[in-house]
């Protein structure tokens, strides 16, 4: 019954998947690329959340909630004033400028060097953190569900190498034969599955915490624990509450206005008005959030009393504990559609970074449309084999290497975004500003983290890494200012507009945005 639940909800998603992108020409940049700059609204929040939403966050995070409480929900609820700033400051220029990739922006704004640099530390990002762990962390969790390895009758590695293949050829169906737009709309069907099956899993915990009483649950689960409800993170934390105003939104902004794997979802749109639709319903369902990725872990430290040695194990124990066997199938199909989602759209990035920023610019400058979309699938094809051989060989690494890797991202993330907005809050800021804050910005970021932090001032020591993603940022920035004084650009820089969509900004995108705000203000304040 499980398994057919789980075939049942996959097949529909590809079926309508394909019949939703048949008619779509994908023999152009643009078809391929961007899903022929057609997609709505509703698409673009549904393929934000699924591209966001995979097993290391649903597990990793609940794991978090299970330790720390609802502190960690600011991974979420302060996304949302990241994706309203994009909606209201960058989106409208990215759309006006008519750019497929974030590098194309940072070439028009200072030079060819920028964007090669930019693009090659983006898919070294996808290469080495991303495409592996997603592969395997998905591969361990479909393994636990269906207990792959007794079904198959192998051994646990054995199954792993067989899950990860199976899971990165599947997606690299999607993303390198389909395009964009295959990718958006089946990450939307999944969405919607997510979103229902997310939530089922404090529904049936609530209830039997409650004696078969949500609202019971409720108070009874914020009365035994009260000290797992405050929002406020002390010193000791992983998030304190100081870095919510620090290196946090930094991150945010950098994760949802310029990666490039997310906002080339908003980049596809057919005009500004549904880009902003897509963003700002996004944003305000990415508040709701906590209730997937959070409360979650609280139910499992209630139920379990805390006796949990690894935190990571308490969602998907407290998946089985309380979600009834005829439902697992299709949870198992959300998962696996939210593993493909993270999979298919970093490897359609990529594919798309490779394609326009360095095939068609470094290696055949006279590429047709035709022949740049066939060697971004080539690097596609290669990338995504490269990725499932790598990944079952992270089951060797030591413990913490997710975290680690993950802190490793500062390295790349920090200095994009410092030229990024450099390069649209000023006209006169030289390519060599940026190219300098580019390769400086990740060097003191690698000298911070890994040389001083470990071997001179140690880790109780040292300023938490959000801190220090804030401190270079702001040093990037005064480098680039100074550069800019002394040895200005010639002329003024004026975007081109051009007109490959329309830029009328949605009436209503302001005050929804100010509403969003004002909510994720008033969550902290109800929980401090």
């Amino acid at each position: 019954m499980q398994i057919l639940s789980f075939l049942g909800f996959t097949i529909l998603v590809a079926v309508i998947s394909y019949f939703k992108t048949r008619k779509t020409d994908e023999s152009t940049s643009d078809g391929y690329f961007l899903g022929g700059r057609s997609l709505t609204g509703v698409v673009i929040a549904g393929s934000l959340l699924l591209t966001n939403l995979s097993t290391e966050q649903i597990v990793g995070l609940n794991g978090s909630a299970y330790k720390e409480g609802i502190l960690v929900m600011a991974w979420e609820t302060l996304a949302a004033i990241a994706m309203v700033i994009t909606a209201l400051f960058l989106l409208p220029r990215y759309l006006g400028g008519g750019i497929a990739t974030i590098p194309t922006f940072l070439e028009q704004r200072y030079n060819k060097t920028t964007k090669a640099v930019t693009s090659g530390l983006f898919l070294s990002g996808y290469v080495v953190v991303l495409l592996p762990i997603v592969l395997y962390s998905g591969a361990l969790a479909i393994n636990a569900m269906f207990n792959v390895p007794e079904m198959l009758g192998v051994s646990k590695n054995l199954a792993l190498w067989i899950t990860v293949f199976s899971i990165g050829i599947i997606g690299s169906i999607y993303a390198i034969f389909g395009g964009l737009k295959a990718v958006a709309v089946s990450d939307t069907i999944n969405a919607v599955g997510l979103l229902i099956g997310g939530l089922l899993i404090p529904f049936f915990g609530l209830r039997e915490i409650g004696g078969g009483s949500i609202s019971e649950g409720i108070t009874t689960l914020m009365t035994s624990n009260p000290e797992k409800f405050n929002a406020i993170g002390d010193t000791s934390s992983s998030i304190p509450f100081s870095t919510i105003f620090t290196g946090m939104m930094l991150v945010q902004l950098f994760y949802w206005g310029t990666n490039q794997a997310i906002i080339q979802r908003a980049l596809g749109a057919k005009n500004l008005k549904e880009g902003q639709k897509g963003l700002l319903l996004a944003s305000f369902i990415k508040i709701l959030g906590p209730l997937i990725v959070v409360v979650p872990g609280i139910i499992a430290f209630h139920l379990f009393q805390g006796s949990l040695a690894n935190p990571d194990e308490a969602y998907p124990k407290l998946v089985t504990q309380v979600l009834p066997a005829s439902l697992v199938g299709f949870f198992a199909a959300v998962l696996f559609g939210a593993i493909l989602s993270s999979f298919n759209s970093a490897l359609n990035s990529s594919v798309t970074l490779f394609g326009i920023d360095i095939y068609k610019e470094f290696v055949n400058k006279e590429a047709s449309e035709k022949e740049t979309v066939k060697a971004g699938k080539l690097f596609g094809v290669f990338l995504a084999l490269l990725s499932m051989f790598v990944a079952p060989f992270i089951a060797n690494a030591p413990d913490g290497l997710f975290g680690y890797l993950q802190e490793v991202n500062g390295c790349y993330s920090i200095p994009i975004l410092t030229i990024i907005v450099v390069g649209y809050l000023t006209k006169r800021v030289p390519a060599k500003a940026a190219n300098i804050a580019i390769v400086l910005g990740a060097i003191l970021y690698m000298i911070s983290q890994f040389v001083l932090k470990p071997y001179v001032f140690g880790a109780d020591n040292y300023p938490h890494y959000l801190h220090v993603m804030a401190i270079l940022f702001v040093m990037n920035i005064i480098i680039m200012l100074i550069i800019g004084k002394l040895s200005p650009r010639t002329s003024d820089y004026n975007q081109v507009f051009t007109n490959e969509v329309d830029i009328t900004p949605w009436k209503h995108a302001k005050t929804i945005g100010a509403v969003i705000i004002l909510i994720v203000v008033s969550i902290y304040i109800y929980f401090s």
